[in-house]
């Protein structure tokens, strides 16, 4: 078991080190300008080993390094409040709740009109086209379009579009997906439930449904992590001052570079957890309905 565990996360380790290694380098890289701009202002002449050491420590850089950005994340997570305007944890909260409320309106509306195309051909023909037509519409230039039509029609909470464009984001993924797997079972399966004098919902509910549900699963992977993405582009042009994406506009406004970088990587492991939880799902779904074993 534990030979088994080493196997499989080597590979993961040495490209987790080499990230690492290419990071170092871009920061040293980056960041030297600023430090030989310095010297030479104050006519010196760095080493290497001083410019190196330079690099790895300067307040405000092009490229934080690895261990200022963890340095950095630690502070603004487990040493504030929760309650605090500087933890992540609290704008983390912030994003994450506006992204499930995306996600689940976004997962609702695919699921349903995938039903709906599936058992009507004509509104396959009718609304596919337009589903797939309004996913090349870049979501940075709806996004501005969603917030004034919300003004128009008198929403003001700024909550309101941020969750339609996460749904907007996530919806397609699951549409796509439940599509595909409601209609995996091929013609033959179908046929012998219908010489068993098999209903159309029990056709549904004992073939379609369960072979439907590791598409569906994998669309949820997609569509969460999509849902997340359009909640922090969303909170970009709403002039909002809390969640994760807010923090990257303050760090970009105010020449902060750790704060971009430290709500960069806190959306990393938001979108990470979020993963692993629809995965857990997946595997308790799978077990309810005796495929545990598989």
């Amino acid at each position: 078991m534990i030979e088994r565990l080493r196997i499989s996360l080597l590979p993961v380790l040495v490209v987790v080190a080499a990230i690492i290694a290419l990071w170092y380098a871009g920061a040293v890289v980056m960041n030297s300008t600023w430090t030989l701009d310095q010297a030479a202002r104050q006519g010196t002449d760095p080493s290497f080993a001083e410019i190196v050491a330079d690099t790895m420590a300067q307040e405000r850089p092009l490229l934080p390094a690895p261990h200022q950005v963890a340095a950095e994340l630690w502070e603004v997570t487990a040493e504030k409040k929760i309650t605090s305007k500087r933890s992540l944890i609290y704008h983390g909260f912030i994003t994450l709740k506006t992204t499930l409320f995306g996600f689940v309106t976004g997962a609702v509306f695919g699921v349903a009109l995938a039903l709906g195309i599936v058992h009507s051909r004509t509104l396959e023909q009718s609304v596919m086209p337009w589903a797939i037509i309004s996913q090349t519409i870049p979501i940075v230039a709806l996004a501005p379009m969603i917030i004034v039509l919300s003004n128009a029609v008198g929403i003001e909470n700024r909550e309101v579009p941020k969750t339609i464009i996460a749904a907007y984001l996530s919806f397609f993924p699951v549409l796509v997906s439940m599509i595909k797997g409601l209609r995996s079972p091929d013609a033959m399966q179908i046929d012998l439930l219908r010489t068993y004098n098999a209903s159309g919902g029990q056709i549904f509910s004992k073939l379609r449904l369960p072979a439907s549900l590791p598409y569906f699963f994998a669309s949820m992977k997609v569509a969460i992590a999509a849902s997340l993405v359009g909640t922090i582009v969303g909170e970009l042009p709403t002039g909002a001052i809390q969640g994760l994406g807010a923090r990257m506009l303050i760090g970009s406004q105010f020449g902060e570079p750790m704060i971009m970088w430290t709500a960069l990587f806190a959306a990393a492991i938001l979108a990470a957890l979020l993963v692993i939880a629809v995965g857990g799902l997946e595997r308790l779904a799978l077990r309810l309905m005796g495929e545990g074993a598989r």
